[in-house]
């Protein structure tokens, strides 16, 4: 994980995870409507998700 993709995960977290694909950018932009930090801590952990 890059320290350009935590800023975006930190920024815009539905950007973080628009390349994991298209269910993972829908949870995200959910969480993200729910609060910021539910969306941030979402994003870093698809980030850190090895599998995907």
């Amino acid at each position: 994980m890059s320290f350009i993709r935590v800023l975006f995960a930190i920024f815009f977290p539905p950007l973080s995870v628009i390349d994991k694909g298209c269910g993972s950018f829908f949870i995200i932009f959910l969480l993200t409507l729910c609060g910021w930090i539910p969306g941030v801590i979402g994003a870093l952990v698809i980030l850190n998700n090895p599998k995907n």
